[in-house]
C-alpha cells in the first residue's frame, strides 16, 4: 500500500498557483498527509543586487550591497510566506498540518533539493510558472523536473488546457 505522509507543492503565485494548492491541500487532506508549500527565490535576483558592488574598491559599499541583498532576502521571505497564509484561506485549508519553505536559488535544482530535503511523497506543480520559477515548469525545465523528480510527481491543468 502506498502511504503519502507529506505532500508539497510549488508556489510561485502566478494565476496557477491557486488551483495547484487546491490539489494539494485535497490530496494532503484525505491522505492525513503534511502539506508543505515551497517557493524559490531567484538567485538570480541577488545575484543581481549584488552585482551593483562588483569592480568596487570600496569594502564599505561592498558591505552596504551585502545587507541590502540579506535584507531583501529576508523581506521577500516574509512577503511570501504572508502570501501562501493568504492562499491557504483563499482555499479553505488553514486546518491542515502545512510548512512554508522558502528558498533561495536556481529554481530546478532548488526544488529537487527541497524536496530530498522535506523527504517528500509526492510533488505537486502546476503548468507554468512565473515569477521565481519562470522556466521550471515548460519546457526544457519541465522535462528536467518530470526526468529527475526522486518521487511521483503531479501536474495540474485545468480543464481548457
Amino acid at each position: 500500500m502506498i502511504t503519502l505522509s507529506k505532500i508539497m507543492a510549488a508556489c510561485d503565485f502566478s494565476e496557477y498557483s491557486k488551483k495547484t494548492l487546491e490539489y494539494a491541500a485535497c490530496l494532503a487532506e484525505k491522505c492525513k498527509a503534511e502539506l508543505i508549500i515551497v517557493n524559490i527565490i531567484n538567485q538570480r535576483d541577488i545575484d543581481s543586487i549584488l552585482a551593483i558592488s562588483d569592480k568596487q574598491f570600496d569594502r564599505t559599499v561592498e558591505k552596504n550591497v551585502e545587507k541590502l541583498a540579506d535584507d531583501y532576502v529576508k523581506r521577500e521571505t516574509e512577503k511570501r510566506t504572508r502570501q501562501i497564509e493568504k492562499l491557504l484561506e483563499e482555499i479553505s485549508c488553514t486546518h491542515l498540518s502545512v510548512k512554508k519553505v522558502v528558498r533561495v536559488g536556481v529554481p530546478f535544482p532548488e526544488l529537487i533539493r527541497a524536496i530530498e530535503d522535506e523527504q517528500v511523497d509526492l510533488m505537486v506543480v502546476g503548468p507554468k510558472g512565473r515569477g521565481n520559477i519562470a522556466g521550471v515548469l515548460f519546457g526544457s525545465n519541465a522535462e528536467k523536473l518530470f526526468r529527475h523528480c526522486p518521487v511521483p510527481l503531479l501536474s495540474v491543468r485545468s480543464k481548457k488546457e
